[in-house]
């Protein structure tokens, strides 16, 4: 839990810490919780209510996501950092293809499979449509 510089009183934002080899990273959990219902030790929620076991439930799957983060690089063979993880976690690992590399590379898989599942036809309307989209982009 993080308390803002104008704290008084109320709900904190809970904050997940991933840290490798001393470099740490932060990423917002999304949930909010009663610091007087907060075990600092565990960096879980206590009671046994049903708002408490959820919130629990919640952090221990996001536990688990960082784990399989972890797991995913070493898979891999990239470099495991605190930064890569967090990556993992919001979404943002994969490098982005662009709309006219990923109409290429379909192109180039119709053009693969022409005479086979596609008509000579059809695969020069898709390179046409190629080259209205590459305009359309320009």
């Amino acid at each position: 839990m993080r308390k803002p510089k104008n704290y008084k009183n109320g709900l904190l934002p809970i904050y997940l810490k991933i840290t490798v080899d001393g470099q740490p990273k932060e990423l917002s959990a999304k949930r909010k919780w009663d610091p007087a219902k907060w075990n600092t030790a565990a960096g879980r929620a206590l009671g046994t209510k049903e708002e408490s076991r959820e919130l629990n439930y919640y952090l221990n799957s996001l536990e688990l996501k960082v784990y399989e983060a972890k797991k995913k690089l070493m898979e891999s063979g990239k470099v495991i950092t605190a930064a890569a993880i967090k990556n993992i976690l919001l979404g943002c690992d994969e490098s982005q293809k662009m709309l006219l590399e990923l109409f290429k590379d379909h192109n180039k898989q119709m053009k693969d499979l022409e005479g086979i599942d596609f008509a000579p036809g059809t695969v020069e309307r898709y390179n046409t449509s190629y080259e209205h989209t590459k305009e359309f982009v320009r």
